[in-house]
Protein backbone atom coordinates (compact mmCIF):
# COMPACT_ATOMS: atom_id res chain seq x y z
CA UNK A 1 0.00 0.00 0.00
CA UNK A 2 1.84 3.03 -1.02
CA UNK A 3 1.49 6.03 0.81
CA UNK A 4 -0.63 9.14 -1.18
CA UNK A 5 0.79 12.16 -1.98
CA UNK A 6 0.65 14.84 0.78
CA UNK A 7 -0.97 17.69 -0.19
CA UNK A 8 1.45 20.83 -1.27
CA UNK A 9 -1.11 23.46 -1.47
CA UNK A 10 -1.61 25.77 0.86
CA UNK A 11 -5.35 26.51 2.23
CA UNK A 12 -6.44 30.01 0.59
CA UNK A 13 -5.78 32.84 2.99
CA UNK A 14 -9.33 34.19 4.67
CA UNK A 15 -8.92 37.57 4.53
CA UNK A 16 -10.42 39.20 7.89
CA UNK A 17 -12.83 42.04 6.81
CA UNK A 18 -12.92 45.69 7.12
CA UNK A 19 -14.98 47.36 9.39
CA UNK A 20 -17.14 49.83 8.35
CA UNK A 21 -15.71 52.97 9.32
CA UNK A 22 -18.66 55.46 10.93
CA UNK A 23 -18.26 58.86 10.33
CA UNK A 24 -20.04 61.84 12.02
CA UNK A 25 -20.88 63.30 8.81
CA UNK A 26 -22.50 59.94 7.70
CA UNK A 27 -24.46 59.39 11.44
CA UNK A 28 -25.41 63.44 10.87
CA UNK A 29 -26.97 62.41 7.07
CA UNK A 30 -28.70 59.67 7.98
CA UNK A 31 -30.44 62.17 11.10
CA UNK A 32 -31.37 64.12 8.40
CA UNK A 33 -33.06 62.24 6.18
CA UNK A 34 -34.67 60.66 8.90
CA UNK A 35 -35.78 63.74 10.50
CA UNK A 36 -37.31 64.65 6.86
CA UNK A 37 -39.29 61.84 6.55
CA UNK A 38 -40.47 62.88 9.85
CA UNK A 39 -41.25 66.16 9.18
CA UNK A 40 -42.99 65.09 5.81
CA UNK A 41 -45.11 62.41 7.88
CA UNK A 42 -46.08 64.87 10.32
CA UNK A 43 -47.31 67.69 6.95
CA UNK A 44 -48.92 64.75 5.34
CA UNK A 45 -51.36 64.35 8.99
CA UNK A 46 -51.49 68.07 8.97
CA UNK A 47 -53.02 68.68 5.81
CA UNK A 48 -55.09 65.30 5.13
CA UNK A 49 -55.06 63.00 7.69
CA UNK A 50 -55.90 65.48 10.61
CA UNK A 51 -58.00 67.74 8.47
CA UNK A 52 -60.64 64.63 7.49
CA UNK A 53 -60.91 64.31 11.28
CA UNK A 54 -61.55 67.32 12.13
CA UNK A 55 -63.92 67.87 9.39
CA UNK A 56 -65.70 64.71 10.44
CA UNK A 57 -66.10 66.14 14.00
CA UNK A 58 -66.99 69.66 12.92
CA UNK A 59 -70.02 67.55 10.63
CA UNK A 60 -70.93 66.11 13.46
CA UNK A 61 -71.07 69.17 15.64
CA UNK A 62 -73.18 71.58 13.19
CA UNK A 63 -75.57 67.86 13.55
CA UNK A 64 -75.88 68.67 17.24
CA UNK A 65 -76.48 72.21 16.76
CA UNK A 66 -79.14 72.06 14.12
CA UNK A 67 -80.84 69.44 16.56
CA UNK A 68 -80.99 72.21 18.87
CA UNK A 69 -81.92 74.69 16.72
CA UNK A 70 -84.93 72.28 15.55
CA UNK A 71 -86.24 71.54 18.68
CA UNK A 72 -86.38 75.26 19.54
CA UNK A 73 -88.08 75.92 16.72
CA UNK A 74 -90.66 72.72 17.17
CA UNK A 75 -91.22 74.09 20.91
CA UNK A 76 -92.35 77.91 19.84
CA UNK A 77 -92.55 77.58 15.81
CA UNK A 78 -92.07 81.08 13.90
CA UNK A 79 -94.98 81.60 11.44
CA UNK A 80 -93.92 80.68 7.65
CA UNK A 81 -93.79 84.16 5.66
CA UNK A 82 -95.89 84.03 2.35
CA UNK A 83 -95.66 85.94 -0.32
CA UNK A 84 -91.97 87.70 -2.01
CA UNK A 85 -89.28 87.12 0.28
CA UNK A 86 -89.43 89.00 3.92
CA UNK A 87 -88.19 92.64 4.04
CA UNK A 88 -87.08 92.58 7.29
CA UNK A 89 -85.43 88.99 8.87
CA UNK A 90 -84.95 88.31 12.80
CA UNK A 91 -81.49 89.18 13.92
CA UNK A 92 -79.78 86.53 15.50
CA UNK A 93 -79.12 87.51 19.30
CA UNK A 94 -75.34 88.38 20.06
CA UNK A 95 -72.98 85.29 21.21
CA UNK A 96 -70.34 85.94 23.89
CA UNK A 97 -67.43 84.07 24.87
CA UNK A 98 -66.10 81.31 21.93
CA UNK A 99 -70.04 79.86 21.93
CA UNK A 100 -71.13 78.11 18.67
CA UNK A 101 -74.44 79.66 17.34
CA UNK A 102 -74.89 78.91 14.00
CA UNK A 103 -73.94 76.61 10.57
CA UNK A 104 -72.01 77.89 7.50
CA UNK A 105 -73.42 75.76 4.40
CA UNK A 106 -71.54 76.32 0.77
CA UNK A 107 -72.36 74.24 -1.80
CA UNK A 108 -69.78 75.29 -3.83
CA UNK A 109 -67.57 73.96 -0.67
CA UNK A 110 -69.10 70.33 -1.00
CA UNK A 111 -72.26 68.95 -1.09
CA UNK A 112 -71.93 67.99 2.80
CA UNK A 113 -69.81 70.69 3.66
CA UNK A 114 -71.18 72.37 6.87
CA UNK A 115 -69.04 74.10 9.90
CA UNK A 116 -70.24 75.60 13.36
CA UNK A 117 -70.10 79.47 13.46
CA UNK A 118 -68.58 80.94 17.25
CA UNK A 119 -68.47 83.83 18.74
CA UNK A 120 -64.81 85.02 18.49
CA UNK A 121 -61.68 85.12 16.19
CA UNK A 122 -58.82 83.61 18.56
CA UNK A 123 -56.55 81.24 17.51
CA UNK A 124 -56.70 78.79 20.26
CA UNK A 125 -60.40 79.25 21.31
CA UNK A 126 -61.99 79.57 17.86
CA UNK A 127 -60.30 79.23 14.71
CA UNK A 128 -57.86 75.92 15.49
CA UNK A 129 -61.00 74.08 16.60
CA UNK A 130 -62.24 74.25 13.03
CA UNK A 131 -64.95 76.57 13.86
CA UNK A 132 -65.53 79.70 11.70
CA UNK A 133 -65.57 82.10 13.62
CA UNK A 134 -67.02 85.62 14.06
CA UNK A 135 -65.42 89.07 14.24
CA UNK A 136 -67.17 90.56 17.45
CA UNK A 137 -66.79 93.96 15.91
CA UNK A 138 -69.17 93.25 13.15
CA UNK A 139 -72.96 92.56 12.86
CA UNK A 140 -74.84 89.32 13.56
CA UNK A 141 -76.62 87.51 10.88
CA UNK A 142 -79.96 89.92 10.01
CA UNK A 143 -78.93 92.60 11.10
CA UNK A 144 -78.01 95.68 9.05
CA UNK A 145 -74.06 96.11 8.02
CA UNK A 146 -71.43 93.26 7.82
CA UNK A 147 -71.43 89.39 9.04
CA UNK A 148 -67.71 88.66 8.85
CA UNK A 149 -66.26 85.53 10.02
CA UNK A 150 -62.89 84.09 9.45
CA UNK A 151 -61.73 80.46 9.03
CA UNK A 152 -58.52 78.57 8.07
CA UNK A 153 -57.52 77.90 4.85
CA UNK A 154 -54.87 74.78 5.28
CA UNK A 155 -55.42 73.09 8.67
CA UNK A 156 -57.58 72.10 11.30
CA UNK A 157 -60.19 71.11 9.38
CA UNK A 158 -59.42 73.90 6.67
CA UNK A 159 -62.99 75.67 6.83
CA UNK A 160 -62.21 77.74 3.97
CA UNK A 161 -59.93 75.83 2.09
CA UNK A 162 -62.19 76.45 -1.03
CA UNK A 163 -63.02 80.23 -0.63
CA UNK A 164 -60.73 81.05 -3.75
CA UNK A 165 -63.40 78.83 -6.05
CA UNK A 166 -66.36 80.70 -5.25
CA UNK A 167 -67.75 82.01 -8.54
CA UNK A 168 -70.38 84.78 -8.37
CA UNK A 169 -74.05 83.41 -7.97
CA UNK A 170 -72.99 80.92 -5.41
CA UNK A 171 -74.87 81.07 -2.27
CA UNK A 172 -73.81 80.49 1.22
CA UNK A 173 -76.39 80.31 4.06
CA UNK A 174 -76.51 80.42 7.31
CA UNK A 175 -78.06 78.93 9.85
CA UNK A 176 -79.12 79.69 13.57
CA UNK A 177 -81.62 79.35 15.85
CA UNK A 178 -84.11 82.27 13.97
CA UNK A 179 -83.54 80.25 10.91
CA UNK A 180 -81.97 80.37 7.02
CA UNK A 181 -80.35 83.38 6.17
CA UNK A 182 -79.38 82.92 2.52
CA UNK A 183 -76.63 85.28 0.86
CA UNK A 184 -75.88 85.34 -3.00
CA UNK A 185 -71.51 85.45 -3.21
CA UNK A 186 -70.22 88.58 -5.31
CA UNK A 187 -66.57 89.28 -5.67
CA UNK A 188 -63.31 88.37 -4.16
CA UNK A 189 -60.49 90.53 -2.84
CA UNK A 190 -57.15 90.18 -1.67
CA UNK A 191 -55.88 92.23 0.78
CA UNK A 192 -52.65 93.22 3.31
CA UNK A 193 -53.54 92.11 6.98
CA UNK A 194 -53.38 95.05 8.26
CA UNK A 195 -56.54 96.19 6.03
CA UNK A 196 -59.07 96.21 8.76
CA UNK A 197 -61.21 98.13 6.72
CA UNK A 198 -63.22 95.12 5.21
CA UNK A 199 -64.81 94.64 8.23
CA UNK A 200 -66.25 98.03 8.35
CA UNK A 201 -70.24 98.07 8.17
CA UNK A 202 -69.83 98.78 4.38
CA UNK A 203 -66.21 97.42 3.53
CA UNK A 204 -63.39 99.67 2.28
CA UNK A 205 -65.81 102.68 2.64
CA UNK A 206 -63.66 105.77 2.73
CA UNK A 207 -66.24 106.88 6.00
CA UNK A 208 -68.40 104.79 8.14
CA UNK A 209 -71.93 104.68 5.99
CA UNK A 210 -74.61 104.10 8.78
CA UNK A 211 -77.19 105.10 5.95
CA UNK A 212 -76.61 101.91 4.02
CA UNK A 213 -79.32 99.44 5.02
CA UNK A 214 -77.36 96.64 2.94
CA UNK A 215 -76.85 93.14 4.98
CA UNK A 216 -73.53 91.43 3.86
CA UNK A 217 -71.84 89.01 4.65
CA UNK A 218 -67.68 88.82 4.64
CA UNK A 219 -65.00 85.92 4.84
CA UNK A 220 -62.00 86.07 5.66
CA UNK A 221 -59.07 83.48 5.00
CA UNK A 222 -54.90 83.68 4.75
CA UNK A 223 -53.44 84.09 0.98
CA UNK A 224 -51.72 82.68 -0.16
CA UNK A 225 -52.35 79.04 1.39
CA UNK A 226 -49.68 78.02 3.92
CA UNK A 227 -49.13 81.50 3.94
CA UNK A 228 -50.41 84.55 6.17
CA UNK A 229 -48.78 87.54 3.95
CA UNK A 230 -51.92 88.71 2.47
CA UNK A 231 -56.30 88.05 3.13
CA UNK A 232 -58.65 86.58 1.12
CA UNK A 233 -61.92 88.20 1.30
CA UNK A 234 -65.23 86.82 0.03
CA UNK A 235 -68.32 89.14 -0.05
CA UNK A 236 -71.59 88.08 -0.19
CA UNK A 237 -75.19 90.08 -0.39
CA UNK A 238 -78.38 89.01 1.79
CA UNK A 239 -80.93 87.58 -0.50
CA UNK A 240 -83.86 85.95 1.72
CA UNK A 241 -84.83 84.80 4.65
CA UNK A 242 -86.97 81.27 6.21
CA UNK A 243 -88.05 80.21 9.32
CA UNK A 244 -86.84 76.56 10.68
CA UNK A 245 -90.03 76.15 10.50
CA UNK A 246 -90.32 76.09 6.56
CA UNK A 247 -87.32 73.50 6.47
CA UNK A 248 -83.69 74.09 4.78
CA UNK A 249 -83.75 75.70 1.25
CA UNK A 250 -83.46 73.01 -1.38
CA UNK A 251 -79.52 73.15 -2.54
CA UNK A 252 -78.61 72.62 1.97
CA UNK A 253 -81.36 69.81 2.33
CA UNK A 254 -78.94 66.71 1.60
CA UNK A 255 -76.38 68.56 3.63
CA UNK A 256 -78.48 69.54 6.33
CA UNK A 257 -79.65 65.83 6.75
CA UNK A 258 -76.14 64.40 6.81
CA UNK A 259 -74.62 63.76 10.42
Amino acid sequence: MTDEPADTESPARVRPRRRRRVSVVGVLGESLITAGVLVLLFIAWQQWFNNIIVSGNLRSQASSLQQQFQKKADSSPTPVPTGATPTTPPVTPAATGTNQFGVLYVPRFGADYKVPIAAGTTTVGTLDKGDAGHYDSTQMPGAIGNFAIAGHRTTHGAPFGSIAQLRVGDHIYVQTAQGYYTYTFRNLQYVKPTQVQVLQQVPDAPVVNTASKDRLITMTSCNPKFSAAERIIAYGVFTSWQPLSAGPPAEITSAVGKA
